[in-house]
C-alpha cells in the first residue's frame, strides 16, 4: 500500500470511527426520540437496497424493475427462520438465510433474464416481482394476505449501520477490483468485453445475485423491525422506489445512492407537517432534480474526503 492509499484508508477509518461513535452515542443516550430511531433504521435500509440496485444498474447497467421482490423473499426466509428455529444467535442466522433465499431466486431468475437486454430484461424482473408477490399472497404458511406476524421486532441501529459498511464497502472494493472492472467493460460493451475473453455471463450473473443477497438481507431487517409482513408491501411501486433513488443519486455512483436514500426516507417525514401538500412539494423536488440535474446528483462520480482535502490545500495555496 503506498502513502496515498494508506493516507486515504486513515481518513476514510477516522470518518466511519466519528460518525459510528456519534450515532451509538446518540442512541444509547436516548439523545434520539423512538419515531426518529424508526427513520433512521429506514434509512439504513433503504441505503443497503439503493446501492444493491446500484450494482446492477449502475455499474452493470442493466435495468431491473423487480428488486424489491428479492427483498421480499429475504423477508419472508429471515422471519421464517426466527420463528420457527428459536437458537443463539437466531437475529444473525435469519439475516444470512435472507439473503442466501435471495441470492438463489436471484441466480435463478437472472440465469436465462441476463440473456436478454434493454426493456425484455426489465419486463421480465418485473413479472418476477408480481409472481413472487401473488405467491406469498396464496401460501398459508407465509399469512397470505393476512400478513405473517409474530416476528420478534430486534432490528436495531447499529445491527442495520452494521450491515450498511459492510454493504457499501463490499461494493466500493467491488468496484475497484479487477472483477469490479469487468463488470464495467460489460456495460460500456459487451461485445467487446467478451470478445477480450471477460466471461460476460458469469460476471452478470455475479452481479445480480450478489444485488439479491444484500437486498435479501435489507428484508430481513425489514421484517424484524415491522413485526408483521403483507406481501403487498414489496410490491411494483416499491421497487421503482429503490429505482428512483438509484437515478437521482447517480447512475454508478454509490455515495450518490446513498445521499439519495437518506434524503428520500427522510424528505416525506420532514414535510409531513404540511398535510395534503407534501407529496406534491415532493413530488415537484424530484421533477425539478432530473430537470437541473439528469445524471443525478453525482453522476458517476464519488464523494470523496480525499478530494475534499486537496481542493482546500489548493484552495489555499492559490490564496496564498
Amino acid at each position: 500500500m503506498d502513502a496515498a492509499a494508506r493516507k486515504l484508508w486513515i481518513m476514510n477509518a477516522a470518518a466511519l470511527a466519528a460518525v459510528s461513535a456519534a450515532l451509538l452515542l446518540a442512541v444509547g443516550t436516548g439523545m434520539v426520540s423512538p419515531y426518529i430511531q424508526d427513520v433512521l433504521i429506514s434509512s439504513l435500509i433503504n441505503i443497503i437496497m439503493a446501492v444493491s440496485l446500484n450494482l446492477v444498474c449502475g455499474l452493470l447497467g442493466y435495468l431491473a424493475l423487480g428488486h424489491a421482490a428479492f427483498m421480499g423473499v429475504g423477508a419472508y426466509a429471515a422471519a421464517l427462520v426466527s420463528i420457527h428455529w428459536k437458537v443463539p444467535l437466531s437475529f444473525p442466522l435469519a439475516l444470512l438465510m435472507g439473503g442466501v433465499a435471495a441470492a438463489v431466486a436471484g441466480a435463478a431468475i437472472g440465469v436465462p433474464a441476463l440473456r436478454l437486454k434493454g426493456d425484455y430484461l426489465a419486463i421480465i424482473t418485473l413479472g418476477f416481482g408480481e409472481i413472487v408477490r401473488i405467491i406469498m399472497n396464496n401460501m398459508p404458511i407465509l399469512g397470505g394476505a393476512r400478513s405473517l406476524r409474530g416476528i420478534p421486532r430486534v432490528t436495531t441501529i447499529p445491527a442495520a449501520y452494521a450491515v450498511v459498511v459492510v454493504c457499501v464497502a463490499l461494493m466500493f472494493t467491488l468496484g475497484r477490483s479487477r472483477h469490479g472492472r469487468a463488470i464495467l467493460s460489460i456495460r460500456e460493451d459487451e461485445v467487446a468485453a467478451a470478445s477480450c475473453g471477460i466471461p460476460a455471463t458469469y460476471y452478470k450473473i455475479l452481479a445480480f445475485t450478489l444485488a439479491a443477497f444484500f437486498a435479501g438481507i435489507a428484508g430481513g431487517l425489514y421484517a424484524h423491525n415491522m413485526g408483521v409482513l403483507n406481501p403487498n408491501r414489496f410490491n411494483f411501486d416499491r421497487s421503482i422506489e429503490y429505482l428512483v433513488m438509484v437515478v437521482l443519486g447517480g447512475m454508478g455512483s454509490i455515495t450518490g445512492a446513498v445521499i439519495a436514500a437518506v434524503v428520500l426516507t427522510a424528505l416525506p417525514e420532514i414535510l409531513r407537517p404540511l398535510s395534503d401538500y407534501r407529496m406534491l412539494i415532493y413530488s415537484l423536488a424530484l421533477i425539478l432534480m432530473m430537470l437541473f440535474r439528469p445524471d443525478g446528483l453525482l453522476g458517476t462520480a464519488e464523494f470523496s474526503l480525499a478530494g475534499i482535502a486537496g481542493r482546500f490545500r489548493r484552495g489555499r495555496g492559490d490564496g496564498g
